[in-house]
């Protein structure tokens, strides 16, 4: 190994020290967020006079909001930088976060959730095309799985704490489920201010990288890119008429129909179980979140060890949809949970493995607006998803027609990832 190569590893180790504990911080208040309408349905629901099919499609609309402003938000990150950019989402979904503890009803519901989506928009892939300014491509499936552990970790602590916050019910005179949106939301402003002060727009910014490591990094990321620039795509046309950019976006609507199906449910699936308090619930939550946190990291770092993408994310899709067929014929409470797990562990663990896939065929304004699409149209998923379960649930009383529904969407999301392309070629 020589001296470059050393000082490019420092580089990479201080970066991976320096910015993924930070930017997972970041990910667990946003998907704290996002999911904590779980947890104060079993309240607010009741107190609002919600229906199950009223409250999945109020989820849900997170998602449009989300998709119609992803690909603009990406493409300005990319423009002004990921400091100004990402602060600015932070505090904006911080205020519409709080702002939800003023529901009074069903449209106001719909309209401060799909508010919501649309101030979040552009984090979760302005950071994946942040990860792609620090670490190489042998780098990225680990990064990202690291990353996005934190919506694994967000749901073991969102049980416990939202569980006990929903405890404050009537404190002051004012609802648990009001006191949720507020203390969860409070987080993301600070942590705006935080990014504000502290995260550097690229390497060359970094204050705590020397010089030298500075330019051994940006070394390896040029070489990097060159080698492969004739492989990917440059350009937003490029990136629309790429039918692997498409099929993609298929898999990952599969994905996320499982992701936010259970995520947003899973409160009242294990409500369920038996008459257990809030912060039982909570508790007994976090188990298949521990679950997906084990997952992620193993399959994100198995797949940068073999450099394979494909048959990671496929056996993790297949897994989450066995896991959901067998909670959806399980009449244990503790088989079902375990079950719950399972798919938790395989959806979760798709993560690293795909998110190291878009980096390979698309480079400069091609990776902004391409991670942005993917993402946006993928993320509908997370609509589809709380919606068709809580339509199946209202009409049979029972989640099982929306775990088999999650799980062919996470099948077909297998089986395209399978078929023959060039999708993601090993190192």
């Amino acid at each position: 190994m020589n001296s470059d190569t050393k000082i490019a590893d420092a580089a990479l180790a201080t970066a991976r020290r320096k910015l993924i504990p930070f930017l997972f911080a970041l990910y667990v208040v946003a998907y704290l967020d996002r999911i904590n309408v779980g947890f104060a349905a079993l309240q607010m629901n009741r107190e609002l006079g919600l229906s199950e099919s009223a409250f999945g499609l109020g989820a849900g609309l997170f998602f449009i909001g989300y998709a119609l402003f992803e690909i603009p938000s990406n493409l300005i990150l990319a423009l002004v930088g990921a400091r100004i950019w990402i602060a600015r989402i932070m505090l904006t979904w911080g205020v519409a976060a709080i702002a939800t503890s003023m529901v009074r009803g069903p449209i106001s519901f719909f309209v401060l959730r799909f508010a919501l989506g649309a101030a979040e928009a552009g984090f979760f892939p302005g950071v994946i095309l942040y990860l792609t300014y620090w670490f190489p491509a042998r780098e990225q499936a680990r990064a990202v799985a690291l990353f996005m552990m934190a919506t694994a970790l967000a749901g073991i602590v969102a049980g416990p704490i939202s569980g006990a916050i929903l405890g404050m019910h009537g404190l002051a005179g004012i609802s648990g489920w009001q006191w949720l949106f507020v203390l969860e939301g409070v987080p993301a402003i600070a942590l705006g201010v935080a990014v504000w002060l502290y995260l550097p727009d690229s390497p060359a910014s970094a204050t705590w990288l020397s010089e030298g490591q500075r330019e051994a990094l940006a070394a390896i990321l040029k070489t990097e890119s060159e080698t492969a620039a004739a492989h990917r795509h440059r350009t937003l046309d490029a990136v629309l008429t790429s039918p692997t950019v498409w099929i993609l976006t298929v898999i990952y609507f599969g994905i996320v129909v499982g992701l936010y199906g259970v995520s947003f449910w899973l409160p009242r699936i294990i409500q369920g179980f038996g008459h257990q308090g809030d912060f039982t619930i909570g508790l007994i939550s976090a188990i298949p979140s521990l679950a997906a946190a084990i997952s992620m990291i193993t399959v994100g770092r198995s797949s940068d060890l073999s450099g394979e993408r494909r048959w990671h994310l496929a056996a993790s899709a297949f897994t989450g949809a066995a896991g959901l067929v067998l909670a959806a014929f399980s009449h244990s409470p503790i088989l079902s949970l375990a079950a719950i797990s399972i798919a938790a562990a395989g959806i979760w663990g798709t993560f690293g493995p795909f998110w190291a896939m878009p980096p390979t065929f698309l480079t400069g304004t091609a990776a902004a607006g391409g991670i942005a699409l993917i993402n946006s149209i993928g993320n509908l998923g997370g609509f589809a998803g709380p919606y068709v379960v809580g339509i199946v649930k209202q009409a049979t009383n029972s989640f099982a027609g929306g775990m088999l529904a999650m799980a062919a969407a996470l099948t077909i999301s297998g089986v395209l990832t399978l078929a023959p392309r060039d999708t993601a070629p090993r190192r």
